[in-house]
């Protein structure tokens, strides 16, 4: 990549990516049943090897996977994503053993993996964790909820977030590898706006000892950031993705149908609006892969950059997609459209891995933070 164009080798890739979503993974996913684990699209993704690719890439090449099987199947992307997020902290944090155990069937798609952190009363806050993990004959009784948790009751196996309590807030939260059979542990599902399974977690004294441990105790918070800021920039590549799907739409609908003695795109409130649509969604791109370098190379600048990335990226494809709505017309809200598709998908990302209120909230600090330590120079 130079500057921000990618290498020939990146764009041959990114097409090969785009093809295989909607030849191979479409119709996979069109077989799924919603709010279910798509088990046979988990293992083609895994035969193509792009589940091993989750734990090799770096962020731009997470970035550029993400977005581009997004632009044509974004079931395929949201499973590949959801065994990253949950595979991820073990990878980073686990032991040898837990490594061992549960990383070969996640790339092997045979495990389905869950990021637990939500709760019904942390959400946004995710320093506000109230699940508790009490001291118990040399390890931790895990009492409480989990809620909002993609893959949820289905997944295999969930990186936990609970509070040991060292100290307070942050600082006082470990994370665990919890085995879905581990007694004690239930689950429900949740009726949400989502084509993969969203549930509730119920912790009734489950038991946890140093074997299950990700990381040390008390610094977890840490384990769930290290993996945030790795997947924040791609959730912008997810959006970014969806946008340019929307965008060729608009593109190919505007230029073809007739309207007023020519086309659509003739007009000139219609071509102004579609070169706004691509002008936010390039700038979303270029800002999402600005991130994900900085975050390959080890910046201090990492927070705020992803922060602004995932907010550009969200909004962006928001905006982009309602207006491909507008400029269709009803036809694009009858079931089975593509945008009629998008605009269902691509509101939730403006919440989950931290609401753009959140981000907003990340960039400020780090702006004032870097006000303050050069004023104490």
């Amino acid at each position: 990549m130079t500057g921000f164009a990618l290498g020939a080798d990146q764009e041959a890739w990114c097409g090969r990516l785009r093809a295989l979503a909607g030849q191979r993974l479409r119709p996979l996913a069109q077989k799924g049943e919603p709010g279910r684990v798509n088990r046979p699209l988990l293992a083609a993704l895994a035969e193509e090897g792009l589940l091993d690719r989750l734990f090799t890439s770096g962020a731009l090449e997470l970035c550029l996977l993400r977005e581009s099987l997004a632009y044509g199947c974004t079931e395929a992307e949201t499973a590949l994503a959801l065994q990253g997020l949950g595979a991820y902290p073990v990878l980073r944090a686990g032991s040898t053993r837990q490594r061992e155990r549960w990383l070969p069937p996640v790339r092997a798609g045979r495990a389905v993996a869950a990021f637990a952190l939500s709760e019904p009363g942390a959400g946004s806050d995710a320093a506000a964790l109230a699940l508790r993990a009490e001291p118990a004959a040399g390890g931790w009784r895990l009492s409480g909820e989990k809620c909002w948790i993609s893959n949820a009751p289905e997944a295999d196996f969930y990186t936990v977030f609970a509070r040991t309590g060292e100290e307070p807030g942050a600082k006082g939260v470990t994370a665990f590898l919890v085995p879905a059979d581990r007694p004690g542990l239930s689950g429900e599902p949740l009726d949400m706006l989502s084509p993969h399974p969203i549930g509730s977690l119920l912790f009734d004294g489950v038991e946890v000892g140093p074997q299950d441990l990700l990381g040390e105790p008390g610094r977890g918070f840490r384990v769930a950031m290290d993996t945030l800021n790795l997947f924040r920039p791609s959730v912008g590549a997810f959006a970014v993705g969806m946008a340019r799907a929307a965008l060729d739409a608009t593109l190919a609908h505007t230029a073809g149908r007739s309207a007023f003695g020519g086309v659509l795109g003739d007009l000139q409130s219609v071509a102004h609006r579609v070169a706004e649509m691509a002008t936010r969604t390039e700038a979303a791109r270029l800002l999402v892969y600005a991130a994900a370098e900085a975050y390959d190379a080890g910046s201090p600048e990492v927070p705020r950059r992803v922060a602004m990335a995932k907010l550009l990226a969200t909004e962006t494809a928001q905006y982009v997609v309602d207006h491909a709505v507008q400029l269709h017309g009803a036809c694009a809200l009858r079931r089975g459209h593509l945008l009629e598709h998008l605009y269902r998908e691509v509101r939730a990302p403006r919440i989950y891995e931290g609401a753009s209120e959140v981000q907003l909230t990340i960039i400020a600090k780090e702006l004032y933070r870097g006000v303050r330590e050069v004023a104490e120079r």
